[in-house]
């Protein structure tokens, strides 16, 4: 089902491969890694904050806790090894309130180890969105975890956690759900090429590929995967210079339409009208698969709430209209003390055959505007040692979510031969997982994600033109062609 050139960019070896959940851990061991790095790191995000602390465990190495710090201290205690830092232009605004950053940014500019570069090699609009750690060629994180402020969390999301407090302000905020992947091999080499290539796209300058033969795998971090091919895929918006890359879109369409039991996701969004109507293909199916999607019950930020949540309702809405829609849930996760926990994850499983991990969402723009990179590990009839163990993925994330042991999950799984029977056995007070009820979005929120002015699917340029109807027109289509449920 992966073909290279239309649903993934390559398909590349690692010998070793491992999922990360929550950024406590990300951050110690991205840490790690740093630290064994003999050339090269490459820092691909979003957004960085340099004062962020990326072990709490006070690691008696010598190094650094913070971000900015550390790396101000690989300039001077390993000066071979180059450290280039690539942020999303339009966030860069950011950076003006954020303490002492300014002040690390301007001394960086007089070391000649760091370099920290702007990327505005972008359609107008566009976000760069992908999160990529590379070390040496030899490792790489790739997934949804940014290294910046109000990400930090353990998988215990505790209620009051007196650690997650943003830097200088100290103020708190809300449990925060995450992950990456972390690969080596050729599969770290391919996402250094990547990562390489953004660079030269946003500076001009071609960077060196690293001859280092170092190991920056940590020690503590235990792989769950060997020996494994892992498919890159890829948006990229269009510019003048640079073509589109749609092939997220095209593969998280036939993971949908491939399903035969189940697709199990974690996303901060269900906004994407394209998925949307893939899913809503296989619920009309007498006996197609289910779809469980966990996501935040609100949307970070002002913007995402008057886009993002309109759209997952209106989308539910048309969803409801298929004869199977008892196949589809979306949950919202809580604390023991019944807060919200933040959902920023992209995780898609698809029958405990397909792991997919990244930075897109389930949205407009990560289909074909933004920059996105998400790695896939396994394809329809995976071999069974590769199943067994997505299978436990999948079974150790729903535990987190509901507060229960793997194991627990897994048996009632097996009881039941459905995750939406198995999550509405487990769910109880506390810790556990919720539905999703939608509110009316009113009328300007309706027309606010009908027109996809805030989440387009492409550039609309000339150099991409919108070749496809918008939210509010796909939903008349997809009403106006079926009978009402």
């Amino acid at each position: 089902m992966l073909e290279p050139g239309r649903n993934c960019w390559r398909i590349e070896r690692a010998n070793r491969a491992a999922l990360i959940v929550d950024a406590a851990d990300y951050f110690a061991l991205a840490r790690k890694a740093m630290l064994r790095a003999e050339e090269q790191i490459l820092l691909i995000g979003w957004d960085f904050d340099t004062r962020i602390s990326l072990d709490l465990s006070e690691p008696d190495d010598g190094a650094p806790d913070k971000l900015g710090p550390l790396l101000s201290w690989m300039a001077k205690h390993r000066p071979n090894v180059s450290i280039n830092i690539l942020k999303w232009d339009l966030g860069a605004p950011k950076l003006l309130g954020r303490g002492t950053t300014i002040f690390r940014l301007a001394r960086w500019a007089f070391t000649d180890q760091i370099d920290f570069k702007l990327d505005s090699a972008h359609p107008a609009g566009a976000s760069h969105h992908q999160k990529i750690v590379v070390i040496d060629d030899r490792l790489a994180f790739c997934g949804g975890i940014d290294m910046t402020a109000s990400r930090w969390d353990t998988r215990e999301h505790k209620d009051g956690d007196e650690r997650r407090r943003r830097p200088t302000t100290g103020r708190s905020y809300c449990p925060w759900h995450d992950a990456t992947m972390a690969v080596d091999g050729d599969s770290a080499r391919a996402l250094g090429e990547l990562s390489r290539e953004r660079w030269k796209a946003a500076c001009g300058n071609a960077l060196a590929t690293p001859r280092a033969e170092s190991d920056p795998w940590p020690e503590t971090l235990e792989p769950m995967f060997e020996n494994i091919d892992v498919a890159i895929a890829r948006t990229r918006g269009a510019t003048a210079d640079i073509a589109p890359a749609r092939e997220i879109e095209a593969q998280f369409l036939d993971m949908i339409a491939a399903a035969k039991r189940f697709v199990y996701a974690e996303n901060q969004f269900f906004a994407s009208r394209a998925i949307a109507e893939a899913i809503a293909k296989r619920l009309e199916e007498p006996d197609g698969p289910e779809f469980v999607l966990v996501s935040p019950k609100k949307t970070e930020g002002w913007v995402e709430q008057e886009v993002m949540d309109p759209a997952r309702a209106r989308l539910m809405k048309m969803l409801s209209r298929c004869p199977g829609y008892e196949r589809f849930r979306i949950y919202t996760p809580v604390s023991p003390a019944g807060d919200e926990i933040y959902v920023h994850a992209k995780i898609t499983i698809v029958d405990d055959d397909m792991l997919r991990v990244g930075s897109a969402n389930f949205n407009n723009r990560s289909m074909g505007l933004d920059s996105e990179c998400d790695l896939t590990i396994g394809r329809p009839g995976a071999d069974p040692a590769t199943s067994r163990r997505i299978a436990m993925v999948r079974a150790d994330l729903m535990a987190e979510h509901l507060g229960l042991r793997a194991e627990q999950v897994e048996a009632k799984f097996e009881e039941t031969g459905s995750l939406i029977a198995a999550v509405e056995a487990l769910r109880g007070d506390g810790r556990t997982l919720l539905p999703f009820e939608p509110e009316e979005p009113n009328a300007i929120e309706k027309a606010i994600a009908d027109s996809e002015a805030l989440d387009p699917e492409s550039a609309g340029t000339e150099y991409e033109p919108q070749a496809r109807p918008g939210l509010a027109a796909g939903i008349r289509s997809f009403l106006g062609s079926r009978p009402s449920r």
